[in-house]
């Protein structure tokens, strides 16, 4: 088990302080990171928090799971590793893309 958690459900008003005060109960957190979006930066929702133990991450998760924070119930898990992801941040899809699908075509109907 890591010492990395992911914290999802989290309020648009939750902060990173509000997120290591929660933590910081149940042991030393070493880190906290609040998802931002890029384009608007505001939160998205999600973050994650690093305890200083696998001990007080697992103690973390059983208090905080299923709580309410900001109106929310928290969902509290240890966090997955990053996946790699294609470069330019960009996803490939199959088919042909682009063009007109159903509805009036481009020709004449006379």
């Amino acid at each position: 088990m890591s010492n990395k958690l992911f914290v999802g459900n989290l309020s648009f008003n939750t902060t990173e302080n509000d997120l290591n005060d929660a933590f910081a109960a149940f042991g030393a957190v070493t880190e906290t990171n609040l998802m931002m979006d890029r384009e608007t930066n505001r939160p998205r929702g999600f973050g994650f928090v690093t305890m200083g133990t696998v001990e007080e991450a697992q103690k973390a998760i059983e208090g905080l799971h299923g709580k309410e924070m900001d109106g929310r119930a928290l969902t509290v898990n240890v966090a997955k590793p990053r996946e790699e992801r294609p470069a330019g941040g960009r996803r490939e899809f199959g088919g042909s893309g682009g063009g007109h699908r159903g509805g009036s075509s481009n020709r004449s109907r006379y």
